[in-house]
């Protein structure tokens, strides 16, 4: 899939294909490849194929509903000459937007691929609870310390409970 298309610029210029055509391959949405599996109720794994990059060369960053992984290779230090480059050598960045309440629990890079596993963790506050009908709502404040009152809508003004 291209992001860009540039057809009405092969048509207005000579000799420029080449650039396009370097142009179209350097913007990679699906570079590198990936898995994103559902493995439990609540958990998830995106798994990466990022054969040749090092632990200190990739870095995971969530930001809220964002996880963005980032590669970045070293330069070279091997004064080397290479005839033919098959292996995929070039930086990335692939971002994955995540829905609420999930986070990283765990990344692990082995044997080329990069396994981020992630949970969803909905607060106590804003999970489903049942509510009895038929009863009486009393509501517990703790004010002063050591001290609490009951606060009930049908009774006089506050009382102390020790």
């Amino acid at each position: 899939m291209r992001s860009s298309d540039y057809t009405p610029l092969y048509r207005t210029t000579v000799g420029f294909d080449r650039l396009f055509d370097m142009l179209e391959k350097s913007v990679r949405s699906d570079w590198p490849p990936y898995n994103i599996e559902k493995t439990g109720e609540n958990d998830y794994r995106i798994t990466m194929a990022i054969a040749g990059f090092a632990l200190d060369e990739v870095e995971l960053m969530q930001n809220g509903p964002e996880l963005s992984v980032v590669g970045q290779r070293k330069p070279d230090q091997e004064n080397r000459e290479v005839l033919h480059r098959g292996l995929a050598t070039g930086n990335f960045k692939q971002v994955f937007k995540l829905a609420d309440h999930v986070k990283v629990k765990a990344a692990n890079l082995e044997n080329g691929l990069l396994s981020v596993d992630l949970v969803r963790e909905v607060p106590e506050e804003l999970k489903p609870r049942r509510i009895e009908i038929g009863s009486e709502a009393k509501a517990v404040s703790l004010e002063q310390p050591g001290k609490k009152q009951l606060i009930d809508s049908d009774a006089e003004p506050q009382r102390e409970v020790a």
